[in-house]
């Protein structure tokens, strides 16, 4: 059985540090404003598998620290999550939705009619381009 709730931020924080940066610490993956935002988490058979985290400010969100276990990734958990994280902001009439992307992972965000921006940098050796998409 598959569900998603909001969740609270400290819960992200093993499998942000797991997935994205296993060789840092864990205070790596440890966001000052973990505290404001809003934390969503995918569970399976009462397993979390996949998180993700919202920041909500002057009508536009941005999502970040998005990321699944590696034995559930292939299995459409993230792309559940990200489908429910758009209708959320939806529904809090968000008029731009946008994250920083690893390059590796731009089709991906694709698929959600996400654009690439020209804004690129590079964080601990890895490409990154910011991604948005405009709401109706």
């Amino acid at each position: 059985m598959i569900r998603i709730e909001e969740i609270p931020y400290q819960q992200t924080w093993e499998i942000r540090h797991r997935v994205m940066w296993p060789h840092k610490p864990i205070e790596y993956v440890q966001l000052d404003e973990d505290r404001f935002g809003k934390h969503y988490g995918l569970f399976v058979d009462d397993e979390l598998v996949s998180i993700v985290s919202l920041f909500v400010e002057n009508k536009e969100a941005q999502f970040r620290k998005f990321a699944t276990l590696q034995s559930s990734q292939g299995k459409g958990y993230g792309s559940q999550l990200l489908k429910f994280v758009f209708a959320e902001v939806e529904v809090q009439n968000i008029k731009r939705i946008w994250c920083n992307a690893r390059k590796e992972k731009t089709a991906f965000y694709q698929r959600f009619c996400m654009i690439e921006t020209q804004e690129t940098f590079s964080k601990g050796g890895i490409e990154y381009v910011i991604m948005e998409k405009f709401s109706r």
